[in-house]
């Protein structure tokens, strides 16, 4: 009788353990609490992601997932570090991580985001976005003229303002003209307010690279503006981009990685 019991003990204690398998979350189960609590919460969602990772190393989902969501804290350096292991695990999708490339950029890997911006046009050739991003990567180390001699060519991105931006990094329109593409066709007040957005978070980049820092604060913060996270015809990640901009800006010079409130 007592033997039985103490077996029994043991069976009730490994079944009802925290730890015990049996009752363990999954990597992916994680992933998906991850992603709900995205919306609203970065911090537990990197901690749901960083479980995931905990329970299997290998899962590569959870490492992209983690970069975006590192990115979205201001933690740039693991931001990008998350990226590389995903496409070490993942390789068939390295042609497609436009938002490592930006990481890079941020983290002052330029080298390495203009290659990644460069693989990505092998996958999608028409992204202005794309063109512009390799180029602010190459001012840097190459300088304005030799980036622009450079440019990744853009055909027909459909998106208004985003063929004037591209001629804009070329040298061949001004500021002026990509604010007043915006306007064309009388948009309603959405639509002009998502074309505005990318029109002052890339004339504040091509701003910053030229010199101009107070040019820059004002498109970015124009950008930056939190009325806009919820506009539909922005891209949330993109609005994040602008939002970590503008508060690097204001911060002191290498505080890269230094996490920012939200």
């Amino acid at each position: 009788m007592k033997r039985t019991l103490t077996s029994l003990g043991i069976l009730v204690a490994a079944i009802y353990l925290p730890s015990s398998l049996a009752w363990a979350k999954s990597p992916a189960d994680l992933l998906a609490e991850a992603q709900a609590a995205a919306s609203s919460d970065s911090t537990t969602a990197v901690r749901l992601a960083t479980e995931a990772i905990e329970a299997d190393a290998t899962f590569a989902p959870a490492y992209y997932f983690r970069g975006r969501e590192r990115f979205r804290l201001g933690l740039i350096n693991d931001s990008v570090a998350d990226f590389d292991r995903y496409i070490e695990l993942q390789p068939s999708a390295a042609s497609r991580q436009w938002e490592r490339g930006i990481a890079c950029y941020y983290a002052k890997q330029f080298e390495k985001g203009a290659k990644q911006f460069e693989l990505y046009q092998t996958y999608h050739d028409n992204d202005v976005e794309n063109s512009v991003w390799r180029y602010l990567c190459l001012v840097p180390t190459d300088g304005i003229e030799k980036a622009r001699s450079t440019i990744l060519p853009i055909r027909n991105d459909r998106r208004v303002p985003m063929m004037q931006v591209f001629e804009l990094y070329r040298g061949k329109l001004n500021p002026d003209d990509v604010l007043a593409a915006c306007r064309r066709d009388d948009p309603d007040a959405d639509t002009l307010a998502g074309r505005l957005f990318y029109a002052h978070l890339y004339l504040g980049l091509y701003h910053e690279v030229a010199g101009d820092k107070e040019l820059a604060i004002k498109y970015i913060s124009l950008a930056a503006d939190k009325k806009l996270a919820e506009n539909p015809h922005i891209n949330g990640y993109m609005w994040d981009v602008a939002r970590i901009h503008s508060q690097l800006m204001k911060q002191p010079p290498n505080s890269v990685d230094k996490e920012p409130r939200r």
